[in-house]
């Protein structure tokens, strides 16, 4: 995980343990998380070799990596061609110092990922989960699961840094509580971090859902891209924004919002946020569904509609196109507002693949500055439907291995080593 790929680090409710036991039986001179930051591109260094690119003094720098030994974030890598004498040892960033649990909650689904320091996912689990059920049903069941998770992996409390939540709907970032959510009935305000943290005292961010699809994205597929926008068609509509590399989340974490925009030409169908012709009322699942049903095409989820798609249903492919034009009269103004480098389009929708790009591309082609779309890109995820959780995931572990982080945690750790040589 790049970590010029990452957003700010952001506020996090946290147990005693802020960085979930990294620890060893020594502690890191100041300056040990910077010299992590490095080498968290995993490619395997010597002390001399990193004397070099930082310009620090060959003992300065044995310190750091003795501290990151001993915490288990560096391992031994092998050993490097010899000079004269003896082999210099490598070392390499260790992704599976700790583990992180990644959770993404929408409408329907649940789906939690036990992952690596890097986001990749280990184990994980998904299931039908009915946000609707409340706050206490649903986060009951993500405690139970990860639980699972862990035993499976052998792996305890000691070994879990944070855990990571994303919500389909508005989320106060600073509390972790979401904020009057549409289709999320008995959720508002309630104290997600503090539910979870029960269980286990160890950190707990918790984000918009596209939000953190958003963040996955663009950390595990898009890297080298200052600005993107993430747009999830699924039971929902919404935008997560990557600008300059940061999350954009607005003043009360609503921004990106854009399923509860009005429609440009939509007729005054009932939204479920109370006002008519809301983008996610005419364009999302849920919509699509109605519209086949009324056709005499049955279908009752979303999974449905793209099965129908993809087994050449004339009228799932024109319902799920249009659905793409009139997701793109949105996205042409969000285009030429933002001007990101490129537009992805996720979501338990895009699977339906060309039918729903190809209506999302005409539109917005069309309709923005020619300016902003000269090279302008509009492609499906490729995370598809780890997005969520690796994004949840990446929240944690950017908190956690910041730099000053790991610097705190490793000075509360016990006296400091003696330095070790080549």
């Amino acid at each position: 995980m790049p970590p010029s790929a990452s957003v700010p680090r952001t506020p996090v409710h946290r147990g005693a343990a802020a960085l979930g036991g990294f620890s060893g039986p020594g502690s890191g001179p100041s300056g040990a998380g910077e010299l992590l930051q490095l080498l968290r591109d995993g490619q395997p260094r010597t002390r001399a070799e990193l004397s070099r690119l930082t310009g620090l003094a060959r003992s300065t720098v044995s310190l750091r990596v003795d501290a990151l030994l001993a915490s288990g974030l560096l391992a031994p890598f092998g050993e490097a061609a010899s000079t004269g004498g003896r082999p210099p040892v490598r070392f390499a960033f260790n992704p599976r110092a700790r583990m992180v649990v990644g959770v993404d909650l929408g409408a329907t689904h649940g789906h939690v990922a036990l992952t690596d320091l890097t986001g990749q996912p280990v184990s994980e689990v998904a299931e039908r989960v009915e946000i609707s059920a409340g706050p206490v049903a649903v986060l009951d069941w993500v405690v139970a699961t990860t639980r699972r998770l862990l035993d499976e992996e052998n792996r305890g409390v000691e070994d879990l840094v944070g855990i990571g939540i994303g919500l389909p709907g508005p989320v106060e970032h600073s509390s972790g509580r979401p904020m009057r959510p549409p289709i999320m009935p008995g959720w508002d305000g309630y104290d997600v971090p503090g539910h979870v943290r029960r269980h286990w005292d160890v950190p707990v961010l918790v984000d918009n859902d596209v939000n953190i699809m958003a963040l996955g994205e663009h950390v595990m597929a898009h890297p080298e891209l200052d600005h993107l926008l993430f747009v999830k068609v699924a039971t929902g509509i919404g935008a997560g924004i990557v600008s300059g590399r940061r999350l954009l989340r607005g003043a009360a974490g609503a921004a990106g919002d854009i399923g509860h925009v009005r429609a440009p030409h939509a007729p005054d169908v009932l939204c479920t946020c109370g006002n008519t012709g809301c983008l996610e009322a005419v364009a999302s699942g849920p919509a699509i569904i109605k519209h086949l049903t009324a056709a005499g095409v049955p279908a009752t989820t979303n999974s449905d509609v793209v099965a129908l798609v993809r087994g050449g249903n004339i009228a799932a492919a024109r319902a799920v196109r249009q659905a793409g034009r009139t997701i793109g009269e949105v996205l042409a103004t969000c285009v030429s507002l933002l001007n990101p480098e490129l537009v992805v389009i996720g979501g338990s929708l895009a699977p339906a693949g060309e039918s729903l790009i190809a209506g999302v591309r005409e539109i917005v082609y069309g309709r923005s500055l020619p300016l902003a779309t000269a090279h302008l890109q509009i492609v499906p995820a490729t995370t598809g439907t780890r997005a969520g959780v690796i994004g949840a995931a990446t929240l944690v572990i950017q908190h956690a291995l910041a730099a000053d982080r790991v610097d705190e945690t490793l000075a509360n750790a016990s006296p400091p080593p003696i330095a070790s040589g080549e």
